[in-house]
């Protein structure tokens, strides 16, 4: 007595493998997607900081203007050329990612935003507080790059 295969079986059996494959094709066409959108996120950020050494360097040059422009403002009056140039370095390097921190004389000592370079004798209700900004801070792409030196208010008992 031959056992004969049922044809129904052997076609359930292929609906079963081909479902299996057809399940794992889209696993692996998702998995694709998913991969792209990462690589995609990934080299975003990367050209967002790729100049980020460049922007550094600058950094220096905008320093220079403010030191120029406060020197020429004390000795007399400053050419209009000279504030359209710092313009349209600031107004570059903004377009580029580059945000000034805005930093207020009494606001609380952040170390992740503020690098203190100064102490200053002060009450003990400002202990702790920015006193004065002596040099700017400048966040690129929302990570620091530079933090703002400031004073720091410290009491000091009697």
């Amino acid at each position: 007595m031959s056992k004969e295969k049922d044809p129904k079986e052997d076609i359930e059996k292929l609906k079963g493998e081909c479902e299996e494959y057809l399940n794992g094709w889209k696993r692996a066409k998702a998995d694709l997607a998913n991969f792209k959108k990462d690589e995609l996120k990934r080299l975003e950020e990367l050209a967002g900081f790729a100049n980020e050494s460049i922007i550094r360097d600058l950094l220096s040059i905008l320093d220079s203007f403010d030191l120029a422009l406060r020197a020429m403002e004390k000795s007399g009056e400053v050419e209009k050329g000279v504030y359209l140039m710092q313009n349209q370095l600031e107004d570059l390097l903004r377009r580029r990612g580059l945000e000034k921190m805005d930093i207020q004389d009494g606001q609380l000592f952040d170390p992740s935003v503020h690098e203190a370079a100064m102490t200053t004798d002060g009450p003990e209700e400002k202990d702790g507080l920015v006193a004065e900004e002596l040099e700017r801070g400048y966040i690129l792409n929302g990570k620091v790059i530079r933090p703002a030196k400031v004073k720091v208010y410290k009491y000091l008992e009697k």
